[in-house]
């Protein structure tokens, strides 16, 4: 099973070859091939890689997919007894990406 840790948006993701994920939007257009060189580790054949902190020889490419909206976070902030009530609503951007290769 081969498997990578790469980070990306400020978070650190578990992804494989053929799989998809959702991280925070990346500005590019859908279709655009891109290559992700966070990559802390890296299991190959059973081989572990590790990176202090990063692997410099390591690559992982992906395909942007879609950019999407995700679902709506309620904000409700309340002071009691004051009369204070405020209710915000939010969605977050995201970007889903499909992983096409793990390594160099």
């Amino acid at each position: 099973m081969e498997y990578a840790i790469v980070e990306i948006g400020g978070t650190q993701v578990w992804v494989q070859e053929g799989q998809y994920f959702v991280t925070n939007k990346i500005s590019t257009t859908p279709g655009t091939n891109i290559s992700l060189s966070r990559v802390l580790l890296i299991n190959k054949n059973d081989e572990l890689h590790l990176g202090y902190p990063y692997l410099t020889d390591q690559k992982v490419t992906g395909e942007i997919v879609e950019h999407f909206k995700g679902t709506k976070l309620i904000v409700y902030k309340m002071k009691s007894k004051k009369k204070y009530r405020r209710k915000k609503g939010h969605r977050q951007s995201m970007t889903k990406v499909l992983i096409n290769k793990i390594g160099a």
